[in-house]
């Protein structure tokens, strides 16, 4: 995952013994099945790596584990990445091509 990725929350759980860590933590939490944009990918100092979402912004925290202030970040195991192959508009000018190009072999195979 990369910042600009598009993807979808695929777990959005929280573990009851972790409850009050997460709303200390969080003031906005993520929606299971709902779709997000990656602003930023965190390596957390190699101990977990997490990612920042363009549309939930939460106030920076201090955390231990990584001894200094930031935002919270979202584990990266509760997303997936959607692969769209193409935007809609390449993908509407591919098939209006292979479409001209059908029409072309038609006409060609009529005249022969």
């Amino acid at each position: 995952m990369k910042p600009g990725d598009k993807v979808i929350c695929i777990n959005d759980k929280i573990d009851p013994e972790k409850m009050d860590e997460i709303r200390r933590d969080f003031e906005i939490w993520i929606t299971k099945d709902k779709e997000y944009t990656i602003r930023e990918v965190l390596d957390n100092n190699g101990i977990v790596p997490g990612v920042l979402l363009e549309e939930v912004h939460n106030f920076p925290k201090f955390f231990k584990l990584i001894n200094r202030f930031q935002e919270p970040a979202f584990a990266t195991w509760r997303f997936r990445k959607l692969n769209y192959a193409t935007q809609p508009a390449e993908a509407l000018s591919e098939v209006e091509e292979l479409v001209e190009h059908g029409v072309k072999e038609r006409e060609e195979v009529k005249t022969k």
